[in-house]
């Protein structure tokens, strides 16, 4: 079996085969998801099947309660990206509608398991729910199972000390600024990847220039503070110092997400690589301090270059 990921967008487009399934929204693919997945994996590996992954898109809470629906950990490409990074041998993201919504846990099984993913094992959380108002549990799908003629494997949560990790307890986590447990739940650091716009230009003034990031609607936004980071932009990567907030010394009003790249002599948007208009991705390793208003633009610059030492000093320790 090939352990590069195809990646299908409809039901219909997915090749008839035996298959062992894993399903869920899997937003972050944190440790948790992949613990499910490599089992899903290795039950296709021991039976010489394929594995698939079905996740979907758009996230269900937003059709059915969109006024609960919460911000995202990824965008769904880079969602698809870490799902195939986990070993499967095809993601199937599949457009969550709401004539989808409205399945009874049967008639889900019968479009979704059956058909063309023959699944003959299907492996899921402890916590998973299906059908029209999440009627279908595990009990459900196993109780299906025998009718489809697939096997159920329910997965214990992973818990991080005594905090099962979930989609939600990263989400609260990047929120809070608490990026280190999100990384430790991940597996890896959350990153905010967002589009490079023009700003004020403050930064270049006072000599500290920086790239702006746009935050992309509908994902979660770190929790306002000043944290140590590596950014990425293509194949070029620099470590940063990344500033959350409203900009308080400067009265400003709107959350903006600034990154000052470290060792790039002219900045990000002088004479230093040319980022507006492209993507960067900010790995947040850690939280330094809270955002906070100084007296004026010397003040905020010495404690700027305070925070550039500091981040130099996270940085040597993890070598």
């Amino acid at each position: 079996m090939t352990r590069l990921s195809n990646v299908v967008r409809q039901l219909d487009d997915v090749s008839a085969e035996p298959s062992v399934v894993t399903i869920g929204v899997f937003d972050g693919v944190h440790r948790g998801h992949r613990t499910i997945i490599g089992r899903a994996v290795r039950e296709a590996e021991d039976r010489g099947i394929r594995s698939v992954a079905v996740t979907f898109d758009p996230h269900p809470t937003s059709v059915v309660r969109p006024d609960l629906m919460p911000p995202l950990l990824q965008r769904l490409d880079d969602r698809v990206a870490t799902l195939a990074l986990a070993g499967v041998d095809l993601v199937l993201v599949l457009p969550f509608t709401v004539e989808l919504s409205q399945l009874e846990p049967g008639e889900f099984v019968a479009k979704v398991l059956a058909g063309s993913l023959a699944a003959e094992k299907v492996v899921v959380g402890t916590n998973f729910r299906f059908g029209h108002k999440a009627a279908g549990d595990v009990v459900t799908l196993a109780d299906l199972g025998s009718t489809y003629g697939y096997e159920t494997e329910a997965v214990s949560l992973l818990h991080l000390g005594d905090t099962p990790i979930s989609s939600t307890q990263v989400r609260q986590h990047v929120e809070a600024g608490d990026v280190e447990w999100a990384a430790a739940a991940l597996g890896r650091p959350w990153r905010h990847v967002g589009e490079v716009v023009r700003g004020e230009g403050r930064g270049r003034t006072i000599g500290v220039p920086t790239a702006n990031v746009q935050a992309p609607e509908g994902l979660v936004v770190p929790g306002g503070g000043v944290y140590v980071a590596r950014a990425r932009c293509g194949e070029d990567s620099w470590d940063a110092v990344v500033n959350v907030g409203t900009r308080p010394t400067f009265d400003g009003t709107t959350t903006s997400v600034e990154a000052h790249l470290l060792d790039v002599a002219d900045g990000p948007v002088a004479d230093g690589p040319n980022l507006y208009g492209r993507t960067l991705e900010l790995s947040l390793l850690a939280r330094l301090r809270d955002e906070q208003r100084f007296d004026g633009p010397d003040a905020l610059v010495a404690q700027i270059h305070a925070d550039i030492a500091a981040a130099r000093d996270h940085l040597a320790s993890l070598g």
